[in-house]
């Protein structure tokens, strides 16, 4: 145990450690209220006196709800070290919810938006105050859970940063290696000597890889082997990333850098939130520091995101469920160009159902006509105009699963564990993607259809009505019989005999309409019956079962990788399968088992029996 005057924590409770502190949890002696204390070493002593008080003088001058408290200062009784107590996050760091194999893809498009919502006020209060942060990454964003359950994320460890103005540059180095900007990684990680000076910008890199991070569950820039172990290729690929390219990647060994200016297929961001995030993320990834945007301009940006709704239209050409970001100052015809480029269905061809009702929208009038919309009651569109279909693309999270090792090795083991349990997640949501797109379809096609009955009604409807007025002027042909032909009368008789020619047309038409209105009620009936089918399926569930098994696995493997020594030599029982998902084609999923018998060293291995 450990005190200060007011606190007191357990070594055991770490949750942080760094070159000059440790964070632990601990408890206010008298309220009982959670705190996290930062705790310095003997190392941080070292440093000159301005930087061990910088990042009290710091935090005593922010107040910000994005931003972790600073409660006091105190000293440990007996060796005196600083302590700086803080605001408690019970929710660990963004990395630890990237880390979660839910998210091996990114976060969900609500949380994504959430952390960049509190990502930019935290800043834009940093910069309010004159103060560079200087090691902004997903493990200095603290999670929490507000009042009623909403995420929220605070900046914290203020241990590199420093008051800079917009204008002023810095000369010494501080971060995190996969979050510098290429400059401070040549000079930090590579050692070589330079001269330059660094300003605020180099924020907003860190900032740029961290959404990126969030974004798609990986970082943007990987050489061959990982950054930590090709260090010269990773400076290449961020001081040689082209203008416009938001990631860059080595497949393989001394193979060429290959660049992305979109982002992966397997992010779970829609396509709408992607093409308003990736031209910021590519002019703040920007390599040189004159090109980069200042802060100004990534404010005003990343706040028209944030101050846009969104409408749900599923395209039924498509089968997908678009997000169309908009203000609610726009006028219909910028969301119907915002449909155009997410779709490719031309604004005058475009035609909305809201419920099974026909919404016809003006362009001239504002946005905020348009009616509320969510997920499961969108907008949906169809196309006036004959065009190819493009439907929904994914990734088969089957081609995502490692490969595995056929040695016992705990710590590979939970990594195999996690990656797989990452698929069957991203399984899971695919299946629930495409069974919601179908439901959306059917539902969709049924009130289309229901809409031609509705019009052939009406259609039948004029048609007898005007078959009975030609009725009624034809009965009347008797009544000019046997009187002398006249030029007049020899017109009325051509005029007549038209109207009997058009009198059969719209016979037949009737005809035509009753046998067309039949077919759609059979087809209405079958999308009926499909729909039932949809609600019926329980493929989802299946998988959802797979899924907690899998996650069972992973904590088992979880837990034995805590094991002090846990490794080859003191192997736990191997799980007898690992259970995942693949997708066949869209109906069909096929489960898979990899069951193989591994046994615990022992008595039957020493014999010859169980070899592994």
């Amino acid at each position: 145990m450990q005190s200060t005057v007011n606190y007191l924590w357990h070594t055991d409770d770490l949750l942080g450690q760094g070159a000059t502190a440790s964070v632990y949890k601990a408890r206010n002696k008298k309220s009982g209220e959670l705190v996290a204390v930062k705790v310095f070493n003997a190392a941080s002593y070292l440093r000159p006196r301005e930087v061990q008080v910088r990042e009290f003088e710091v935090l005593r001058k922010l107040n910000h709800q994005n931003i972790v408290k600073l409660f006091a200062v105190e000293e440990t009784g007996s060796s005196r070290q600083k302590v700086l107590v803080m605001e408690y996050c019970s929710s660990g760091s963004l990395l630890s919810v990237l880390e979660s194999p839910e998210n091996a893809f990114g976060l969900p498009e609500e949380e994504f938006l959430v952390v960049l919502r509190c990502v930019v006020a935290g800043m834009n209060h940093l910069r309010e105050n004159g103060v560079v942060h200087r090691d902004i990454k997903p493990g200095n964003i603290m999670r929490l859970l507000g009042e009623q359950g909403q995420s929220i994320y605070k900046l914290t460890d203020f241990g590199a940063a420093r008051q800079l103005d917009d204008e002023e540059k810095f000369v010494s180095v501080y971060g995190t290696e996969e979050y510098l900007h290429p400059d401070m990684y040549e000079r930090a990680v590579l050692r070589k000597p330079q001269q330059k000076a660094f300003g605020v910008t180099v924020d907003l890199w860190s900032i740029g890889v961290t959404l990126y991070h969030a974004a798609t569950g990986s970082l943007p820039f990987v050489p061959f082997g990982g950054p930590r172990r090709n260090k010269e290729i990773m400076y290449r690929i961020t001081s040689e990333k082209p203008a416009g390219a938001i990631a860059g990647s080595q497949r393989r060994e001394n193979g060429p850098l290959e660049w992305s200016y979109t982002f992966p297929i397997t992010c779970r961001l829609s396509m709408g939130l992607q093409s308003q995030l990736v031209p910021i993320l590519a002019n703040i990834l920007e390599v040189e520091q004159a090109k980069c945007w200042g802060f100004d301009q990534f404010f005003a940006e990343t706040s028209d995101i944030l101050q846009r709704v969104v409408i749900h239209v599923f395209s039924l050409p498509q089968a997908v469920l678009h997000h169309v970001y908009i203000h609610t100052h726009n006028t219909i015809s910028i969301f119907l160009e915002a449909v155009y480029k997410q779709t490719n269905v031309a604004p005058q061809h475009q035609e909305y159902l809201l419920e099974g009702h026909l919404c016809v929208l003006e362009p001239k009038l504002s946005a905020q006509q348009i009616a509320h919309t969510t997920a499961s009651s969108p907008l949906t569109l169809f196309s006036v105009a004959s065009e190819t279909p493009k439907g929904l693309t994914f990734r088969d999270p089957a081609l995502d699963l490692p490969k595995f090792v056929p040695k016992v090795d705990v710590q590979a083991d939970y990594s195999t564990a996690k990656s797989v349990l990452g698929a069957g997640h991203q399984a899971l949501r695919l299946a629930r993607t495409l069974l919601a797109g179908q439901e959306l379809m059917l539902r969709g096609l049924y009130w289309f259809v229901e809409l031609l009955q509705a019009t052939c009604r009406r259609t039948l409807e004029v048609t007898r009505m005007a078959l009975l007025f030609l009725s009624s002027s034809l009965g009347a042909e008797s009544n000019v019989a046997g009187m002398p032909e006249t030029q007049e009368l020899k017109k009325t008789t051509e005029l007549r005999s038209k109207l009997r020619t058009l009198a059969g047309v719209l016979s037949r038409c009737s005809c035509n309409i009753t046998e067309t209105q039949m077919r759609l009620s059979n087809l209405s009936a079958e999308l009926a019956g499909s729909r039932d089918q949809v609600h019926e399926d329980r493929s989802v569930q299946q998988i959802q079962c797979c899924v907690d098994k899998m996650q069972l696995i992973y904590k088992q493997f979880k837990k034995s990788r805590m094991r002090p020594g846990a490794g080859l030599s003191s192997a736990p029982i191997r799980p007898h399968g690992i259970l995942f998902c693949q997708l066949v084609d869209q109906e069909t999923w096929f489960l898979s088992v990899s069951t193989r018998p591994w046994l615990q060293r022992g008595a039957d291995s020493q014999a010859g029996q169980g070899e592994f």
